[in-house]
């Protein structure tokens, strides 16, 4: 194993921090032979196989040209569930995860029926599901790949979504036959102009069409998602987003003309803002 995180460290040290490689490292080592992380520790100087060696280097030679080891290996964690990842859909981030514990802790009502509009691998719905007793939960996204991916980690978490294909910026969506508590979304919210500062591991590998907006409307499917919301939100219901930390203050503003009310706009662990949640109530006459 010694001879493994050799190469390992040696290979990526260019391209990753030192507390990245050791994470990396574990998460080599747990796919390809089966160790759990404390294996790892406890079998330092087992002599792997040259079969196994041959699966690290080729994971190790992917790693270079920047491809994200959760594609890799096929697998990523989120909010303390297992998923399932390809390129079809975005690699969970911490963010997304603060947002669903947000929702999970600010008081949602028992048995809540919720919609997730992009939901992408699935993994708010499922979380959400997975931790809100007698959650009914749907999950909306406008690609067919990333909703065979979300079925199968419904599957795999033990729980019923149902996902259906939609496509909220021209109005192909289902008639909602009942009213939500919450409605939430983590929609693409990088522009266009913001792609040239980004990794390679990301604008190279994962899904543009869930990441990127027009620098000229970028506020586009807030937009649209807030008139959903406008018609699909019972009394009293809840809308959260994930935000891009530079429109905060348009997505408040956006949100009030809209008729919304209690909007908050909370940071993240890093100091960011982006999240943000607003109540509805019908308007008085």
């Amino acid at each position: 194993m010694q001879v493994a995180k050799k190469l390992i460290r040696d290979s990526l040290s260019q391209l990753y921090c030192e507390q990245e490689i050791e994470s990396i490292s574990k998460l080599i080592f747990e796919k390809v032979l089966g160790f759990s992380r404390l294996q790892v520790h406890l079998n330092q100087h087992q002599t792997i196989s040259s079969a196994n060696l041959t699966q690290i280097t080729e994971i190790v030679n992917r790693l270079i040209q920047f491809e994200p080891i959760q594609y890799i290996l096929g697998e990523t964690e989120f909010y303390g569930l297992p998923l399932k990842v390809n390129p079809a859909v975005l690699i969970p981030r911490p963010e997304t995860e603060e947002l669903v514990d947000w929702i999970i802790h600010n008081s949602p009502p028992i048995n809540p029926i919720i919609l997730d509009i992009g939901t992408g691998s699935g993994c708010i719905p499922i979380a959400l599901t997975k931790n809100l007793t007698g959650a009914i939960a749907e999950g909306w996204d406008i690609s067919t790949d990333a909703l065979r991916v979300a079925k199968k980690n419904a599957e795999i978490n033990q729980v019923k979504v149902d996902f259906i294909c939609a496509d909220v910026l021209n109005l192909n969506y289902p008639a909602q036959k009942q009213k939500y508590d919450i409605i939430v979304s983590n929609p693409p919210y990088v522009t266009t102009s913001e792609q040239l500062s980004m990794l390679k591991n990301v604008v190279d590998y994962e899904p543009h069409v869930a990441l990127f907006v027009s620098d000229t409307d970028p506020m586009i499917f807030y937009r649209k998602i807030a008139e959903i919301a406008f018609k699909a939100l019972k009394p009293g219901g809840k809308l959260y987003f994930e935000i891009n930390e530079q429109f905060g203050k348009e997505t408040i503003e956006l949100l009030s003309l809209k008729g919304f009310k209690n909007i908050i706009l909370k940071r993240d662990i890093n100091g960011k803002e982006r999240m943000i949640k607003a109540d509805w109530d019908y308007p008085s006459i």
